[in-house]
């Protein structure tokens, strides 16, 4: 290991670890390896999460119907790692009740009580409620539900806000010691004299660094990483990716969801209804295999009308494409295990070295989902132990606490209490959303705040201009769009003749706020 700061003056910068790729996998590794006393930069084309770690169903979950693919091994480390994330990020992860309507053609009931059993016992509850089933005469979960519903089960997991987490594991990355440039694509990637040779930005600001070893975790990307931008003779050009998209759907809130629920289709896949940004339903996804550019999925209309076919089979009131208030869609990047059913393919992660003799190490990750990018950081920091060197730490990340979520033993309700004690002055409207963006991060975004007058003008939809300038200053934020979709979900609540209003708005407070502070980090 080296201290980055310490090259010779005329040679390019040397870092231990090069990540390409500022979704939740690279951002997890570089996180990890920074804690660990490596020098590490992480490289991002776009915005951090902009990719398929902003499109998922926002769920900490062990993956219920996994269990159908006998995929225990993935359940249990799952559900194990959906306790310490709850622990560690308690502002961005909440648990969450799932309703589970039965239906003649879905599995029986007796095998679904197996199923939840297994489910309960995997892996230690500490803080998730075990299952049951639900009293549809009076439980309020019914009241969205059609008449013909007449058995459903319950179960717990987790829900994540996954933009936001992504960012809260750069921050740490970066409060180790990381450099995090986003909006900075890599042109190239030579191992030449056993040392990773990139050549990384646009014009004018291009330049060239080193790195002892080189990590492609850009998602969906990976494939074109590999050929395109990794250049070294020898090396493998295709990567074991099937890109597979799913969609969702945004309705505003169904009357009485407040629980999500788990839908199966007549085709046994399942649908989720999840309980979405305040006043929103979400609805998804879907499974289809996809061979385009990631950067063009979008949800179909063919899509759509399934989520809302699926829906319908269950709910009180239909929906129609009317109700949609909002689709997206991302591009998944599984591990091609020659399975024919995208909804089959495994969501485990594999890691791939190459790591020859005379050769600077390439790992490249594969696969994976946000509820176990923690394990696969440490399982990434294992495999690349023999390159980095023998001083390098151990295992720290499980008992770390996500920049945000140190508060007095992860109690956010407890947390958020106090904090509205302290700043009642602006109204618990203004202050519970920051406290569930920042945790106790929300702290800084409010320093010196007094009166709601010093939050600066009100750019509407719920965001002032404290809040974007903290975005700016301490969260990569450069566009509209990362405040409105990705940091926010504030779009949603804007009319769309509004947006570009409020764009505008929102624009020109980043660029006031980079000029001040051009080199302003997120420590």
């Amino acid at each position: 290991m080296r201290d980055q700061g310490s090259d010779p003056p005329g040679q390019a910068p040397a870092y231990d670890v090069a990540v390409i790729g500022g979704g939740i996998n690279g951002c997890g590794i570089a996180a990890d390896a920074a804690g660990r006393g490596l020098s590490v930069l992480l490289v991002e084309q776009g915005d951090l999460a902009s990719g398929t770690s902003s499109a998922s169903s926002k769920l900490i979950h062990g993956g219920l119907r996994y269990l159908e693919h006998y995929e225990f091994r993935l359940v249990r480390e799952s559900l194990q790692e959906r306790e310490v994330l709850l622990a560690n990020a308690p502002h961005l992860i909440r648990p969450l009740r799932f309703v589970v309507p039965h239906a003649p053609h879905m599995r029986s009931r007796l095998l679904m009580r197996a199923g939840l059993f297994l489910y309960d016992h995997l892996a230690r509850r500490r803080r998730i409620p075990g299952s049951g089933t639900v009293d549809l005469a009076r439980d309020p979960a019914a009241q969205p539900l059609a008449p013909h519903v007449r058995h459903a089960f319950h179960y717990s997991d987790c829900w994540v806000d996954d933009a936001r987490l992504v960012v809260a594991v750069a921050q740490l990355a970066a409060q180790h010691g990381a450099q995090v440039l986003t909006r900075t694509p890599v042109v190239s990637a030579t191992d030449r004299d056993g040392m990773w040779h990139l050549t990384i930005g646009a014009e004018p600001t291009r330049r060239d660094v080193r790195a002892r070893t080189l990590v492609n975790a850009a998602g969906p990307w990976a494939g074109h990483v590999s050929r395109d931008v990794i250049r070294r003779a020898g090396a493998k050009r295709q990567v074991p990716v099937r890109l597979v998209k799913g969609s969702h759907i945004v309705v505003s809130r169904l009357p009485g969801a407040e629980d999500a629920y788990l839908l199966q289709a007549d085709d046994r896949r399942v649908v989720f209804l999840l309980p979405f940004a305040e006043r929103f339903t979400l609805i998804g996804t879907t499974d289809v295999a996809f061979d385009a550019d990631p950067a063009t999925a979008a949800c179909s209309d063919e899509e759509q009308g399934y989520l809302l076919r699926v829906a319908n089979n269950f709910l009180r009131t239909p929906l129609s494409d009317r109700d949609v208030v909002w689709r997206f869609a991302g591009v998944r990047p599984l591990y091609d295990d020659a399975t024919d059913d995208p909804s089959a393919i495994t969501r485990d992660y594999r890691l791939e070295l190459e790591a020859g003799s005379g050769q600077a190490p390439l790992l490249t990750v594969v696969g994976g989902k946000v509820t176990t990018y923690r394990r696969l950081a440490e399982a990434a920091l294992a495999t690349l132990r023999p390159h980095v060197g023998s001083r390098v730490g151990g295992d720290w990340t499980a008992t770390a606490p996500l920049p945000g979520g140190d508060m007095p033993g992860g109690d956010f309700a407890a947390f958020a209490t106090a904090f509205l004690a302290q700043h009642g002055q602006l109204g618990e409207a203004r202050v519970r959303p920051l406290l569930r963006r920042y945790g106790t991060a929300a702290a800084k975004v409010l320093a010196g705040v007094r009166h709601p007058g010093d939050l600066g003008e009100d750019l509407g939809c719920g965001l002032t201009e404290r809040e974007v300038v903290y975005l700016a200053r301490h969260e990569w934020v450069t566009t509209p769009a990362d405040v409105l979709w990705r940091r926010t979900k504030a779009g949603l609540l804007a009319e769309p003749a509004a947006r570009p209003g409020l764009e505008a708005r929102i624009e020109r407070v980043i660029a006031a706020a980079r000029h001040a502070a051009p080199a302003a980090v997120s420590k």
